[in-house]
């Protein structure tokens, strides 16, 4: 038969503050309107839903404005060296939807042609040369992401080229580079990478193809260009 014993008093005391603990405990993993704090689910779900508000934000704008500088390898004559020229870009962009859009790009490339002695006419070595084009075509973003994004585009349109500015009176020609053009064909290829600072602000690095057909010849032109990027507007 049961018998109540002085080390009862104790169990029960033991089992009243177990039972106060697990209840302070449960109510430390609540919040004060009853409902449970989040878990790490919870929060990797916020976060992926904060994730996808950024790239919604950023890639819904209705237009780009890019704009910096970068070289180029280009080649002044059909029997000259290829020479690294500076330039500068302006490239606006209009965007149907988060992927597709049509680009403008504006260049103006400037360097000193290399003139061999063969060439040499007037103690002309090193003139100054300078090259524009414009073109205009597609653009596809096919990586979206919260800070980057992958771009290609292509596009056609004019060159103009002033190649015997600086010839001391002499034609381009005479020194053995392409005539001076006010409008020849031109078509550029590019990847763009750009890496995003605000969501409507990123920095854009661009390898470039550019082709121009200076002297009806094509010139073949690779480079790179960086630059930055503002966005607005949104799209409808």
């Amino acid at each position: 038969m049961f018998r109540f014993t002085t080390q009862a008093p104790c169990a029960l005391a033991a089992a009243a503050a177990f039972v106060l603990l697990s209840a302070t405990a449960a109510e430390a993993q609540t919040a004060p309107n009853g409902t449970p704090l989040p878990t790490r689910a919870r929060r990797n779900a916020s976060r992926q839903n904060r994730i996808l508000r950024n790239i919604q934000d950023s890639y819904s704008h209705r237009w780009e404005v890019a704009g910096g500088g970068g070289f180029l390898r280009f080649r002044t004559g059909e029997n000259l060296q290829k020479i690294s020229e500076i330039n500068f870009f302006v490239a606006p962009s209009y965007h149907f939807n988060p992927k597709w859009s049509v680009v403008g790009d504006m260049r103006g490339m400037y360097g000193n042609a290399n003139i061999p002695n063969i060439y040499a006419l007037n103690g002309v070595y090193s003139p100054q040369i300078s090259e524009y084009t414009f073109t205009a075509g597609p653009q596809y973003r096919f990586v979206t992401r919260e800070k980057y994004s992958i771009s290609a585009n292509a596009g056609a349109g004019v060159g103009l080229s002033k190649f015997g500015g600086d010839a001391k009176g002499l034609r381009s020609e005479d020194l053995g580079m392409w005539p001076d053009s006010n409008a020849k064909v031109a078509f550029t290829l590019n990847v763009i990478a750009d890496y995003n600072i605000y969501n409507n602000f990123a920095v854009r690095v661009a390898p470039t193809y550019l082709g121009t057909t200076f002297g009806n010849k094509v010139q073949n032109n690779l480079g790179v260009n960086l630059g930055f990027v503002y966005r607005f507007g949104r799209q409808k």
